[in-house]
């Protein structure tokens, strides 16, 4: 980790805030639904924000969950390599967010590398893993493993068809967001540039 200080003032005041809304009930699940989905051979770290920090830090836990959610052949990280160096570790991180986002994560509930890496913001890394076990519930295609009240289901669209005659119809329809012109009459307006009488 980069080595930054102590900080001060409003920037101590924003990063107690962010550490605020890191959950540890949260964490407990995730820990669970990740050792679940990878496979029983991961050890648990501590209960902790340092601890699960240090857990996902060199990206290989990352990169594993994202590939168990895919057929065999078919995982978006081929290699996952173990290793030590800085930023092949933050490399890893940067794979595991990109195949994420392409998996269905949108884009707003992705961390940023430096989030994990420094330990910035763990509630961000919370929110995205949060994120990727909800879409991988929704698809629901036989590749999500842990319990089902985990995550919530995200909406799915409902797509609605209608006739021609229908589609017709309404196209004579003014609609009520558009307003109503019932009991309104140009009476009493004058025209443009002439004198309004005031009483």
């Amino acid at each position: 980790m980069a080595n930054r200080g102590p900080s001060y003032g409003l920037s101590k005041e924003v990063q107690e805030k962010i550490e605020l809304k890191y959950n540890l009930d949260l964490e407990a699940r995730l820990v669970d639904w990740i050792v679940a989905q990878c496979g029983g051979n991961l050890e648990r770290p501590q209960p902790g924000r340092q601890n699960f920090q240090t857990w996902l830090m060199d990206g290989t836990i990352l990169c594993r969950l994202i590939n168990s959610l895919y057929p065999r052949g078919k995982e978006p990280i081929k290699k996952i390599l173990e290793t030590q160096m800085a930023f092949k570790q933050m490399e890893k991180i940067s794979q595991f967010l990109q195949a994420a986002e392409a998996y269905g994560v949108i884009t707003t509930d992705i961390f940023q590398t430096v989030d994990l890496w420094e330990g910035k913001d763990m509630a961000a890394v919370q929110r995205t893993l949060m994120a990727l076990g909800s879409v991988a519930l929704t698809k629901d295609d036989g590749h999500y493993r842990g319990d089902r009240d985990w995550f919530h289901r995200k909406a799915q669209g409902y797509r609605r068809e209608f006739s021609e005659d229908q589609l017709r119809q309404g196209q004579s329809l003014i609609g009520l967001q558009m307003g109503s012109n019932r009991g309104a009459s140009q009476s009493g307006m004058t025209g443009y540039g002439s004198h309004r009488q005031i009483m």
